[in-house]
């Protein structure tokens, strides 16, 4: 052989190119899932709109963060570009309907009317606030910040008389006349007179609430701040105990609305305006706003606010506010002007405030 001749080159093969296609789903596939997604986006729209007192399971659907039917409405969305334009519209309706019926969206304008008032409900949470590097002083801030002439705090059971409360609240608060009752703190810029407890009590466990009469621009009006009880319990049983805590809900449910009762009895038909402002533990949609919707009294917020409203659920494990259940509700005397909610960096809860008109136009 000739060592010396050169190599003929190998034939090179072709390499196999593995291409990976992401199929579409299946059509059928796609229908059923739009189809439940849009379905269960009705059902639990319906039941916000029609649940009563006696309905107490659909109460627990109104305390779950709302990505959880956000996240399902938009992936009926997605899947519904695979068919024809009936399902798309129909994806695109549920989507809306949760983000404006079950979110609870308000597009409202303000009302006009003249003697202004700023009101501010702020849940402060006190015994946390003990427990944090100057936990006082951001509570005092959200305050400052929003300078109502009429603040009413719960939770607040710093101290039994004005002079003991801590220096920056003092400072705060300013030259406002206070009333302490409990875990309930009353202070207004305008003279403030007969501050009384009244009774929102159920079986096993006294609780109150305090109303003073307060007149500004001329106008006496009474100033309610009540404090119903929490859903937690309930809702923690539900969540560790599943259909074994639905007993432990189901009470705690009722017992929110004998105070919800109890507070609306007290208050309908009284002679002078009213506004009732405080953490009544219940979004707006709730049987127990209903309950003191039926006494005469309207939303600030669901009035003359923009937006969502929602004043809890940052402290917890969500990280961000997704439920509306700290109020002010006025009687129909009362024009709302506007209704917008504070920071989250001084309370497990945001303030409520409301620009009110005592004499509405």
């Amino acid at each position: 052989p000739d060592f010396g001749a050169a190599k003929r080159p190998r034939r090179a093969h072709p390499q196999t190119v593995h291409v990976h296609v992401t199929r579409p789903p299946s059509r059928r596939a796609a229908r059923l899932v739009v189809a439940l997604c849009v379905l269960a986006v009705a059902l639990v729209f319906l039941a916000f709109q029609f649940g009563t007192e006696r309905t107490w399971w659909i109460e627990l659907a109104r305390y779950i963060p709302f990505p959880a039917y956000l996240a399902p409405a938009a992936m009926g969305v997605l899947l519904s570009f695979w068919l024809p334009t009936r399902w798309r519209l129909a994806a695109v309706a549920a989507l809306a309907l949760v983000i404006t019926g079950i979110m609870g969206v308000q597009l409202n304008r303000g009302e006009e009317g003249h003697a202004p008032l700023r009101v501010m409900s702020f849940n402060i949470k006190a015994y946390l606030a003990d427990d944090k590097p100057g936990g006082y002083a951001r509570i005092a801030w959200e305050m400052a910040l929003h300078d109502p002439d009429v603040l009413v705090m719960q939770d607040a059971g710093l101290a039994n008389k004005p002079e003991d409360l801590p220096p920056s609240f003092r400072t705060a608060l300013g030259a406002r006349q206070i009333h302490i009752s409990g875990q309930y703190i009353v202070a207004s810029r305008h003279p403030m007179t007969d501050c009384q407890s009244g009774d929102i009590s159920f079986p096993g466990e006294g609780h109150h609430y305090v109303r003073c009469t307060i007149t500004a621009h001329g106008v006496s009006f009474d100033m309610v701040t009540a404090h119903l009880l929490s859903p937690r319990e309930g809702l923690n049983a539900t969540r560790h105990e599943r259909l074994g805590g639905l007993a432990e809900w189901q009470e705690n449910f009722e017992m929110r609305m004998i105070q919800a009762h109890k507070l609306a009895r007290d208050l309908f038909g009284q002679p002078r305006p009213l506004v009732l402002a405080g953490d009544l533990n219940a979004p707006d949609s709730s049987p127990v706003i209903a309950a003191l919707r039926e006494s005469g009294l309207r939303d600030s917020f669901a009035s003359a606010g923009l937006g969502y409203g929602y004043t809890f659920g940052h402290s917890l494990r969500t990280r961000f506010s997704f439920l509306r259940i700290d109020h002010i509700m006025v009687s129909p005397q009362i024009g709302v002007k506007d209704s917008f909610v504070g920071g989250a960096e001084a309370s497990a809860h945001r303030p409520v405030i409301a620009d009110l008109w005592l004499k509405r136009d």
